[in-house]
């Protein structure tokens, strides 16, 4: 049965308390259980599991990944098996809606952790202590909730804004619920196989799951001579360098330089070419080009030019080059330049995310004296309360935790308000949070205003683009629960439980990943990037705060010359966007993406693309088959279980490797 919903015409002309007595008569399910404890406990298990998978992606990408779908699924299948078996009653579809939203609030608190904190600790050389970092994350997170719910009532019951992935998930729940679960099962034992696929195949060339395997569960290295455990290379290419080594046979080379130094290597990474298959063909290809023209002909130039070379640390080592280094020293310059233009650029080409916003506001006057809906919504003193008092909280913290200034902080409060309106809406219309785009707004405002500190444009950006983020997306998780008659009430005590399962969960991952002590115990910040963690979100947000610091006079001519060629490349790319609707093959911010990634996880991610939009052009014409079946309709659900499946066991290897 298809979900009740307003006309168009309903929605222009109606009142906004014609419309709540509309939901409130005719798709309000009073009595059916939502939060309960089953519900909560199921989603804050689901956002453990899916907090680790999006801050596994998140460090190799720099890309939040959506998790709303695939909890619904996963929560659904835990449910109906247990139904199946007769160990619990089934999930009823409020409840499964409550569980999603819970899970995919914990999702969204690891943005910060890829982003603007690591930034701010590789800027400043000081580790921010674990109490901190979750005290911090849960003010910020909460307020972003408060802050959202006096916009509900405007972008959803008012004006009924579409939110598309919100509004998929609701679809989708109203189909399992409303049939026999059969797709839903379907899909949730795909993402299972591919899961157990993606995570053997990984534990095969993980170091630390092999040595569990090989010397502490079979004792190899006892009764064996073992000395280092077996297992299959993750870079493909390996098996040829170690054979070229003992033949003495040819290195490839761009202008002299390896291509190992540069990261132009083979890899196969499960987990990357399911992000692949989920960010599109457009985008992977935009991050290709990006990495090919930056590691195959502009660092091998600025190699011979010497505008980037070995540097000496103070103690006198040699620090060799490598993909970071270039990156930092020369290629982090147009890459950032190229994200920040397009991703401005493209917002100041939807003027309807802000026209829209004073739109129909002379309705709002009209709601009568008497709330219809006031013993179910949260009520709106919370948030006139709430706001105010998170917000000096939130701006004290910053201060105690980072020296950033009071007068800094309390300046970001009245941008907090205004970025997220602009966030909400733009994610109410599109699906798409110009969080990166909007954040360097704050950036370059405190810049202006204290060059001295880099917290002080880092974190106050964070703070402003984790609330916008948090609450747009707790709007998108609101819109199924609107549709299939929830209580608002009971979405916003699950977001809240959802941040903190988040925080719990991606606080100590985050240390134990990319901060793990040496011999000595000792934790380092050149430990968070690496080759196999990059953290090009973290990267752009460095590079930002070091220009406002520095300036562009203490740049490399060259670095200089490539910014500003990169600004009007990515004015004429986001330009030719628009003027073809968005058929434009290339995208300014996905280029300077693939700048920041390693060659190895792009080469991975365009794979993935391949393959899935071949498969996908492949069945999409022949509806009923099981190629439809599984390549279109399933195509999530296998993409979900590549990168759940390979980024569970990668944690599980570094953990290993720490205990071990």
């Amino acid at each position: 049965m298809p979900l009740p919903h307003l006309t168009d015409e309903q929605i222009a002309t109606w009142t906004r308390a014609q419309k709540d007595e509309w939901w409130f008569k005719n798709v309000y399910r009073r009595d059916m259980p939502q939060l309960t404890l089953r519900s909560a406990s199921t989603g804050f298990l689901l956002g453990i599991v899916l907090t680790a998978t999006a801050l596994y992606v998140g460090a190799k990408t720099g890309v939040g990944i959506g998790v709303g779908l695939t909890s619904v699924i996963l929560a659904f299948a835990l449910f109906k098996a247990l139904s199946n078996a007769g160990l619990a009653q089934d999930f009823s579809v409020l409840e499964n809606n409550c569980t999603q939203s819970i899970a995919t609030a914990a999702g969204y608190t690891v943005m910060p952790l890829i982003a603007g904190l690591p930034a701010y600790m590789l800027v400043s050389g000081q580790i921010i202590p674990w109490w901190q970092l979750m005290l911090w994350l849960v003010v910020v997170s909460v307020l972003g909730v408060l802050v959202a719910f006096p916009m509900k009532r405007r972008f959803i019951n008012e004006d009924q804004l579409p939110f598309p992935e919100g509004r998929a998930c609701g679809v989708v729940l109203e189909s399992l619920y409303s049939g026999d679960g059969g797709d839903g099962m379907y899909k949730a034992r795909l993402l299972g196989k591919v899961a157990g696929f993606a995570a053997v195949y990984q534990a095969l060339v993980s170091d630390g799951w092999m040595k569990l395997v090989q010397f502490k569960l079979l004792m190899l290295d006892k009764w064996a001579g073992l000395k280092e455990p077996w297992h299959l290379q993750e870079r493909l290419d390996q098996y040829y360098y170690d054979w070229a080594v003992k033949a003495d046979a040819y290195i490839p080379k761009i202008l002299g330089t390896d291509f190992r130094v540069l990261g132009l290597r083979l890899t196969l990474d499960m987990a990357m070419v399911g992000v692949g298959g989920l960010m599109g063909i457009a985008v992977a290809s935009s991050c290709m080009l990006g990495a090919m023209l930056n590691f195959g002909l502009l660092a091998p130039l600025m190699i011979q030019a010497g505008d980037i070379a070995p540097r000496v640390k103070l103690d006198g080592t040699l620090v060799p080059l490598n993909r970071a280094e270039i990156v930092n020293q020369w290629s982090l310059w147009w890459a950032v330049t190229m994200m920040v233009v397009g991703a401005i650029v493209g917002l100041l080409a939807k003027p309807e995310l802000i026209t829209s916003l004073f739109k129909r506001r002379a309705r709002a006057a009209e709601a009568p004296a008497e709330d219809l809906l006031r013993d179910i919504e949260l009520p709106l003193w919370l948030s006139y309360v709430g706001v105010p008092v998170f917000g000096l909280l939130s701006v004290w913290l910053t201060h105690a935790f980072f020296g950033v200034p009071w007068l800094l902080g309390l300046v970001a409060l009245p941008l907090i308000l205004v970025l997220t309106v602009i966030c909400t809406n733009a994610m109410a219309l599109t699906s798409w949070t110009p969080t990166g785009a909007l954040s360097k707004i704050t950036q370059f405002t405190m810049g202006a205003l204290d060059r001295s500190n880099p917290a002080s444009n880092l974190l106050p950006a964070t703070m402003t683009s984790d609330v916008a983020a948090n609450a747009a997306n707790l709007l998108s998780d609101i819109k199924p629960g609107y549709m299939l008659g929830g209580k608002p009430r009971h979405q916003a005590l699950g977001h809240v439980v959802g941040i903190i399962a988040g925080v719990l969960a991606a606080v100590p991952l985050f240390y134990l990943l990319f901060l793990p002590p040496d011999a000595q115990g000792v934790r380092s910040v050149a430990t968070i990037v690496s080759d196999r963690f990059a953290f090009p979100a973290a990267l752009q947000w460095k590079g930002v705060a070091e220009l406002i610091a520095k300036g562009v006079s203490q740049l490399p001519a060259s670095a200089i010359v490539s910014m500003v060629v990169a600004a009007v490349v990515a004015v004429v790319i986001e330009v030719l966007r628009i003027a073809t609707r968005g058929r434009f093959p290339l995208s300014a911010v996905s280029i300077g993406l693939g700048v920041v990634l390693p060659p190895d996880a792009v080469i991975c991610m365009f794979i993935g693309a391949v393959l899935f939009w071949g498969m996908r052009a492949r069945h999409e014409s022949s509806p009923g088959t099981a190629g439809h079946r599984r390549w279109v309709e399933g195509m999530e659900p296998i993409c979900a279980g590549l990168v759940s499946g390979a980024a569970l066991m990668g944690i599980g290897n570094a953990i290993i490797n720490v205990l071990i």
